[in-house]
């Protein structure tokens, strides 16, 4: 068996846990930049708002139904998610992150235990702990734990938690399960099924194999395997290192000014080379971009990048954020306004995998390597940016966040405070 947890309304909820006025009343998260709705509480969908408005175009329903706006605030979402984990962690052997609000758990060898009542238990450990609302789904195969896990959504009597393992009981969820909410199949192929008459999940099962593979190849099989009950989908349980890291962010303004793109560059690389060290990895490439605002259709569009290659593959700080910023002197135009920027990481490889040049100071990489883990430690007690290097100026990114909640768990500064009479 295998369990999908899928956090409800996840950054909208998280927002909530340290707002409880707001439980029940109409929430929504913008973008970078508040540019448009990213999450929204089930009150703010019964609004009307749909993922991805655009904020200018909904205002008029937040100012009439009252409803709470926030700001991204990947720094607490992110550790919100990090405490969920750590409650799934106690239910199953190994687990599987899937996405900041999905975790796979893997139940295979637990026997003689009621997954009906052990998925409503995670789901109520998970509120108990984090008061993040949690759907458990239960089911023989990934694709239909996910499903089980939606279910739980739809029908607030689940309590949090659906095991569906009966074929009888499989067959009606999927007999009502639109094509295009099955994993896998997404609302770009359900064109392309509804075409020939597939509209449910049930009917993508009954197609013959041989249609399936030529139509979507072997992922398309395992899907259609995956809905009748047989797993196909490996479960990953270790950490996979990315082979890419792109740090990048539009501004709320343009740029037009090289020290102020400077320093939002470096804020771009430190980032960077702090996600790198976090899966103990190292790269031999950055590549330094800046480009106009592609909405500005009248004006000339500039998109201009930097490749920035390291004899010996590194993950150093100060190495990363020199060369990033180097990189941004040699690609910026004067007169130009920037609206977007970023440093990607390429030809990434594992820390233990790197091999040193002859020519390498082998004293000087190891103080390099002692500065990191001392600025990495005191980051982690202070707060990110504790320390940070001159360049990066302030720390702050240029973007548009008048609405975001304060950092709770993730600054000193924000911890809420508690007055006990």
């Amino acid at each position: 068996m295998f369990a999908l947890a899928d956090c409800n309304n996840f950054f909208a909820s998280c927002e909530r846990v340290f707002r409880p006025d707001l439980q029940g009343k109409p929430v929504i998260v913008l973008s970078s930049n508040d540019g448009c709705a990213i999450a929204r509480s089930n009150e703010a969908k019964a609004l009307g708002i749909k993922m991805g408005d655009p904020f200018f175009k909904i205002r008029h329903i937040v100012a009439k139904h009252n409803v709470a706006v926030f700001s991204g605030n990947m720094a607490l979402y992110g550790d919100m998610s990090q405490r969920v984990r750590w409650v799934l962690e106690e239910f199953a052997p190994s687990i599987e992150v899937y996405s900041i609000d999905e975790a796979f758990l893997d139940l295979r060898g637990i026997e003689n235990v009621d997954f009906d009542q052990y998925a409503k238990s995670i789901s109520q450990r998970c509120w108990k702990l984090t008061s993040i609302p949690v759907s458990v789904g239960i089911a023989p195969t990934k694709t239909l734990a996910k499903i089980a896990s939606k279910l739980c959504k739809q029908y607030p009597k689940l309590n949090g938690g659906c095991y569906m393992h009966r074929p009888q009981d499989i067959e009606k969820v999927l007999r009502k399960y639109p094509i295009e909410d099955v994993w896998g199949i997404g609302r770009r192929s359900a064109p392309r099924l509804k075409a020939i008459g597939i509209h449910t999940a049930y009917d993508y099962t009954q197609l013959p194999q041989e249609t399936i593979r030529k139509m979507f190849g072997i992922t398309g099989v395992r899907t259609w395997k995956e809905l009748q009950g047989t797993p196909c989908i490996e479960f990953e349980d270790g950490f996979e290192a990315k082979q890419s890291i792109c740090v990048s962010r539009s501004f709320s303004s343009e740029i037009y000014d090289i020290k102020e793109l400077e320093e939002q560059i470096a804020n771009f690389a430190s980032s960077l080379a702090e996600k790198l060290r976090k899966q103990r990895a190292v790269a031999s490439e950055i590549c330094v971009f800046a480009y106009t605002n592609r909405f500005k259709e009248s004006e000339p569009q500039i998109y201009s990048n930097q490749l920035v290659q390291f004899e010996t593959p590194t993950s150093d700080q100060r190495t990363i954020v020199t060369n990033a910023v180097a990189a941004t002197r040699e690609l910026f135009r004067r007169g130009t306004g920037y609206k977007k920027a970023g440093v990607i990481a390429t030809k990434i490889i594992a820390e233990h995998n790197r091999i040193h040049s002859l020519f390498d100071d082998k004293q000087s990489i190891e103080k390099e390597h002692r500065l990191t883990s001392v600025v990495d430690a005191v980051n982690r007690a202070h707060g990110e940016g504790a320390i940070k290097f001159a360049i990066q100026g302030s720390g702050k990114i240029k973007t548009s966040s008048e609405n975001q909640s304060p950092h709770y768990t993730t600054l000193w500064s924000d911890i809420p405070n508690v007055t006990v009479k």
